[in-house]
């Protein structure tokens, strides 16, 4: 079963970011016989990275083996519907900080695979209890 890759990870590899990128990318490597998907909101985040240019963006995903094709289902949207719901009453109790729909709709889709590699997992973590998270560090080896 593949994992998901955040937007986050994927830009740390495409601009070789000085702290996570080279950690990421080796991570990202040992995880490859897993499958490694990029959700569609990703896709559409990502966007800019490659100055709009959707066909230079899918020939980077081929090079490092990303797959950008997957659909949202229902059941992505059922969980991503659950996490909103979570992080909702929590902001309404002080308890959350401000919190991008994109991230919660990540997750939601996270749940359908394997886990979600993100060097950000506390924005997903609380709505998303049961999604397996990994975290590449800013080391050298990248665990």
């Amino acid at each position: 079963m593949a994992w998901v890759v955040d937007t986050c990870a994927v830009l740390d590899v495409l601009e070789n970011d000085p702290l996570y990128g080279l950690g990421t990318a080796r991570r990202l490597r040992l995880m490859r016989s897993d499958g490694l998907v990029v959700c569609p909101v990703s896709v559409v985040e990502l966007g800019p990275a490659f100055l709009g240019d959707l066909r230079q963006q899918k020939e980077f995903f081929d090079l490092v083996g990303f797959d950008g094709t997957q659909s949202f289902t229902m059941a992505d949207t059922e969980a991503a519907h659950a996490g909103w719901d979570r992080y909702v009453r929590a902001k309404r109790k002080g308890l959350a900080a401000r919190r991008p729909v994109a991230d919660i709709l990540i997750g939601g889709f996270a749940m359908r695979f394997q886990g979600l590699v993100t060097r950000n997992p506390s924005d997903f973590a609380p709505w998303f209890p049961n999604l397996k998270i990994i975290a590449p560090s800013n080391r050298r080896g990248g665990f």
